[in-house]
């Protein structure tokens, strides 16, 4: 097989695997927050062509901070804006970052994981 029809197969099995990824399917769904103890907890997902690792620390019952360890990224780098969303709103069930779902989805995933000790 010549080098040239080599990556243009190699580039349509990325495409048809990254197209098979149905980002409806992934539910994110908030724990009960006042049942996390105080401190950090580290999550993990990937979605699609996408990877996350963060930090979610807890004080009292809430949300004080995510930070955003590893963001393995295409062009989702601004669905980083969803961490605000998500503090303020105490809550994984905010809207995703429009342009960015995978990585939004991401997030939102490795924050449920975190939070859930998975």
């Amino acid at each position: 097989m010549k080098p040239k029809h080599f990556i243009i197969i190699s580039l349509l099995v990325f495409i048809v695997a990254v197209s098979c990824t149905n980002t409806k399917n992934i539910v994110i769904t908030t724990p009960d927050l006042s049942k996390i103890a105080d401190g950090e907890y580290q999550g993990n997902s990937k979605v699609g062509p996408v990877q996350v690792t963060l930090d979610v620390t807890m004080q009292k019952g809430a949300i004080t901070s995510i930070e955003i360890i590893q963001h393995r990224t295409g062009k989702g780098k601004k669905a980083e804006a969803i961490v605000p969303k998500i503090i303020e709103k105490q809550s994984l069930e905010v809207d995703v970052i429009s342009g960015a779902t995978y990585s939004s989805k991401a997030i939102l995933q490795a924050a449920e994981n975190a939070l859930k000790g998975k």
